[in-house]
């Protein structure tokens, strides 16, 4: 497999300035952002309110132009209509049709891919279920409390089975329950092949769902990479050993590397991604970065489980196969032309 195959959104250099009427910029909202994210993975995106995360995922769905860089999604332009059929959105905001049913709004949403009829049901069937609304699928969704609502929002985001899925806020307005049930369906679809772009406030579920992650300010990538090296401290030691005697403690202080003492871990402690995520920010506003943002004060669908067959994805040029999660490689514009190409 080829180094470029099994990468399915690729930014390099990406800007975004959005001018007045007189088309003097106005506000920088990203400012050469360079993404990579490989096939199989789910990636978080994360920053405070008017970082650019939102303008990024905009670009990346081709509902906004770059002012410069180069963007690929599963092999084609973002404005690429062939590369929409496999991709998956779910917007901060439900926008549903209020007066649509839970069973209504999936049909509707599967005859826009033009899925056929049995199809639609089956998938309409089986999300339904995977959400937990099969009791309620009759009702009009304006009726239905917010959590209620995002679930039906995740469902049509999934009813395509698409390869990439980008979800902004997936648990926002969830009781706990709900929201460890969206968290472990995304484990699983990472588990399974799709690509997740998953974009929230809520830092604990990056540290639970995300192989990696990039914390934006500012309209910058502040820092990127895997959980375990945004959060492992390397000034500190910790040593774990079962329970032991405060004799032997003491004897440990003087002379740990006599004693022998079997099943003990040396690690590096790790500290909360919300510790990072604060300290980046604090440091940003300390070098006088400017935002345009606010300022201090059930199971999976059996139609998803399967691996995305290498034909599905023919039309968006991007290889069916799963490769091992790989650390991203320096990107360069060479190679998002390639991608970009084989479609």
């Amino acid at each position: 497999m080829s180094m470029e195959s099994d990468i399915d959104v690729m930014c390099v250099g990406l800007t975004k300035t959005f001018r007045d009427f007189w088309m003097r910029p106005r506000v920088r909202a990203v400012e050469g952002v360079d993404l990579q994210i490989r096939r199989g993975q789910i990636y978080g995106l994360l920053g405070p309110n008017g970082s650019g995360k939102s303008t990024t995922i905009k670009m990346l769905l081709g509902l906004l132009a770059p002012t410069s860089g180069r963007i690929a999604v599963l092999g084609r332009r973002p404005r690429d209509v062939a590369s929409k059929q496999h991709v998956g959105y779910l917007p901060e905001e439900s926008y549903l049709y209020r007066f649509l049913s839970a069973r209504e709004t999936l049909d509707y949403y599967g005859r826009l891919f033009r899925l056929p009829a049995a199809v639609r049901r089956e998938r309409t069937d089986r999300l339904l279920e995977m959400v937990g609304l099969e009791a309620v699928e009759h009702r009009p969704v304006g009726e239905f409390s917010k959590g209620m609502q995002r679930r039906v929002g995740l469902a049509q985001s999934l009813i395509n089975d698409p390869q990439l899925l980008i979800l902004d806020e997936p648990t926002s307005g969830m009781d706990p329950v709900g929201a460890r049930q969206i968290k472990d369906l995304i484990a699983d679809l990472g588990r399974r092949g799709k690509t997740v772009l998953l974009c929230t406030h809520q830092l604990t579920d990056v540290e639970d769902l995300c192989d990696r992650v990039a914390i934006m300010f500012g309209g910058r990538v502040r820092a990127e990479g895997t959980c375990d090296d945004l959060l492992v401290q390397e000034a500190l030691t910790t040593i774990r050993t079962p329970a032991l005697s405060a004799e032997v403690i003491a004897e440990i202080r003087d002379l740990l590397a006599r004693r022998g003492i079997g099943q003990c871990d040396v690690e590096r402690p790790r500290r909360r991604m919300e510790a990072l995520f604060l300290e980046i920010v604090d440091r940003a506003r300390a070098e006088g970065l400017d935002t345009s943002g606010a300022r201090s004060g059930g199971a999976v669908a059996a139609f998803l489980r399967g691996a995305t067959p290498p034909t599905a994805l023919q039309d968006s040029g991007s290889a069916g196969a799963t490769p091992e999660q790989a650390d991203a490689g320096p990107v360069d514009d060479a190679l998002i032309e390639s991608l970009v190409q084989r479609g």
